[in-house]
């Protein structure tokens, strides 16, 4: 039997994976907040306990860099080791991705009512695939033809440098730059960045913020979830929570532009993380796709890339389809 886990910085999902049912059909499966926890061993031992099971081998897919087999979460004070985290759980192995390359190694297993389609496109068989995945954080990964089947390949893309598209996101980067020093993607276009955009088209009107939703927003320790809430169901009143998001949405358009043209994915864009499969409508009225194509002189090789969002946890599916490999090899 094989544990499965996507471990984010705001929640951790275990599964455990039959090679019999195949990773589809989990044996079992739990949530857990994440922070509620010291570090992964004792969700893992938490979550064996509950299903009163055991298993041989792990894979885990984490929201940070992973090198020789460590990683140190990047919105989570922890640190993972394979090694350790095998002889802890008496398990034959344990194995350690990055998230965005475990979505990655789901992406070529999708089934078409796993996704929503944003742009139709005309992919190109075996060139590179993109994957964009706003979260809690910013992750990016692409995919390049191995000559029998894909190779997922990790990047931590959503730390590079944040470039403003526009005079308005000029002023958002200097906002950002006099607040954080250095401002990466991440600090605009993810889940923990939103609150920061926020702020930023609040200082510009502060009067325009509803007194009853200001004192909820400085009352709330996580303030992402009420201006989301507040941008797609009371926007009229709510216009600066409708204005950030509509900020990020074309950031997203911009960066998502940027990664497919630093590797040629000619293959497609495919968006993934918690935040994308919420916003369909709002990444289908044409801001996204805008700012996706506007890079000049390839605006008609962007038009052409199709474009989808994954509407399924296919970090967990990617976890548990590369684990189940692992062990066919052994």
């Amino acid at each position: 039997m094989l544990i499965a886990g996507d471990i984010g910085g705001t929640k951790t999902r275990l599964a455990l994976i039959s090679p019999e049912a195949g990773p589809r059909m989990p044996v079992a499966e739990e949530e857990y907040h994440s922070g509620d926890f010291p570090g992964l061993q004792p969700i893992v031992e938490t979550f064996l306990a509950s299903t009163k099971t055991s298993a041989t081998a792990a894979c885990f897919d984490v929201a940070g860099p992973v090198i020789d087999g460590r990683a140190h979460l990047t919105n989570l004070p922890w640190d993972i080791d394979a090694r350790a985290l095998a002889a802890g759980l008496g398990l034959q192995r344990v194995s350690l991705l990055n998230d965005l390359q475990a979505i990655a190694y789901a992406v070529p297993h999708l089934l078409a009512e796993e996704t929503a389609e944003i742009n139709a496109g005309q992919p190109v068989a075996q060139a590179p695939i993109a994957v964009l995945a706003p979260g809690t954080g910013l992750g990016e990964a692409f995919l390049v033809w191995g000559g029998q089947s894909y190779i997922a390949c990790s990047s931590e893309g959503g730390h590079a440098d944040f470039a403003p598209a526009d005079t308005e996101q000029a002023g958002l980067w200097a906002f950002l730059h006099d607040r954080f020093g250095h401002v990466a993607w991440e600090r605009v276009c993810a889940g923990s960045g939103l609150p920061n955009v926020y702020d930023y088209v609040r200082s510009r009107d502060p009067a325009a913020e509803p007194p009853d939703f200001a004192a909820a927003v400085n009352a709330a320790p996580d303030r992402t979830p009420l201006i989301v809430e507040a941008a797609l169901h009371d926007p009229q009143r709510n216009t600066l929570a409708a204005e950030t998001l509509r900020i990020m949405v074309a950031v997203w358009g911009a960066e998502a532009g940027n990664l497919v043209l630093k590797v040629l994915a000619s293959g497609g864009l495919y968006l993934a993380g918690g935040m994308p499969p919420r916003l369909v409508p709002q990444l289908r009225d044409g801001a996204f796709m805008q700012a996706f194509t506007e890079k000049g002189r390839f605006a008609d090789l962007l038009r052409a890339v199709p474009v989808r969002v994954i509407m399924i946890n296919a970090a967990l599916l990617g976890a548990a389809i590369h684990g189940l490999e692992q062990a066919s090899r052994n």
